[in-house]
Order: structure tokens, then C-alpha cells, then sequence
């Protein structure tokens, strides 16, 4: 019987060059946080010959304890979270971002399905929300796949945050800029 050990798709394969090349070309460093994409963001980056270069470091922050440990999460997180928005994965983007000290953290946060979590959580299966964040910015982006097929959302999930990064370090999305800290004397940027 046959294996198949091809890792990452294909159809991936001309994205991860293109963002690696974009990468070295400035020096630029990468972490990864990512929820509903189980990892998948990370390997695919890391399949790429030379990713020492530039990737740091991935965590997959799959529950609240994981985005507590690894994400920066308060209880203030915790009491607000109702399911994942843009300006949510943006926070948990920027947060491993500074954690990590690098150039630039991609985030990814949503529902594979089939099934989600009921009220009080607002969880849309085939619905993932992504960001990007660097010093300057952030950019984000929603995807709705409109199926509830778990496997396939991983995948496609994994594609579209690729998209995203890729779209950002090609100057075709530009960054919005961060709002002022409330407070002059703190350091942390407010989203």
C-alpha cells in the first residue's frame, strides 16, 4: 500500500515561496498564532527549505487556558470572549508578536465546525477571522467558506491566512495603524 507523505498541497507550495522570499528579502522575522487551523499555518511555513530564516516560533492557542499560557489572555479576555472577531485575533496576533520579538505575527481564529458552541459564543462554522500584525499595523480579514466540513475549513482556513501574510508583505494590503494607548505612559498599543 502506497503512502502518501506530501506535505504541504500543491496548490500551497507557489504561496509559501513567494512568502519566504519576501521575508528574507528584508530580513523580517515570524511567529504564528492559530487557533482553528491546528498548526497547519506553522508546518506549511515550516516545510519551506531555509524557514530558520525567518520563522520564530508558532503556537496553536486552541483553548483559553493555551491563550492564557501562550497569548497574553486576562480575565478580561475570558469574561468578554464571545467567539472570535477581527479585533479579538488582532489582540491575540499583536500579543505573541511582542511576545515572540519579531517583525511580524500572523493570527487565525474561527470555526471548523460541524458542530460550534451555543450561546453566549458566536462561533459561524466555515468562518475564520485573520490578522497580521507588525509595529506599524495590523491587517485582517474574514473568511466564510459557507461549509461546515471540519477537515476542509482546516485547509482552507490555513490557504486564506497564507493569503493574507502574503498580501500584506507584497505591500497589496496595506496596514491599518494602530490606535494611541489610552495612556501616554504605557507602551502597548491598543487595537
Amino acid at each position: 500500500m502506497p503512502h502518501d507523505y506530501s506535505f504541504p498541497p500543491v496548490s500551497f507550495k507557489p504561496l509559501l515561496t513567494e512568502i519566504s522570499g519576501l521575508l528574507r528579502s528584508t530580513s523580517s522575522t515570524l511567529a504564528v498564532a492559530e487557533t482553528t487551523a491546528g498548526g497547519l499555518v506553522s508546518a506549511s511555513l515550516l516545510s519551506v527549505s531555509g524557514a530558520s530564516k525567518f520563522f520564530v516560533g508558532g503556537a496553536t492557542v486552541y483553548t483559553t487556558k493555551s491563550r492564557r499560557a501562550w497569548a497574553g489572555w486576562t480575565d478580561a479576555n475570558l469574561v468578554n470572549y464571545n467567539g472570535p472577531t477581527p479585533e479579538l485575533v488582532t489582540e491575540l496576533a499583536a500579543n505573541v508578536r511582542e511576545q515572540m520579538d519579531v517583525t511580524y505575527c500572523v493570527g487565525e481564529s474561527g470555526a471548523t465546525g460541524p458542530t460550534v458552541p451555543g450561546p453566549p459564543f458566536v462561533h459561524v462554522a466555515g468562518q475564520t477571522c485573520i490578522a497580521v500584525v507588525s509595529r506599524e499595523g495590523f491587517a485582517t480579514r474574514v473568511v466564510n467558506t459557507g461549509i461546515a466540513d471540519r477537515e476542509k475549513n482546516m485547509m482552507a482556513f490555513t490557504k486564506a491566512t497564507l493569503e493574507l501574510l502574503r498580501d500584506v508583505l507584497a505591500g497589496d494590503v496595506k496596514l491599518e495603524q494602530r490606535r494611541l494607548p489610552d495612556s501616554e505612559s504605557s507602551e502597548a498599543a491598543k487595537f
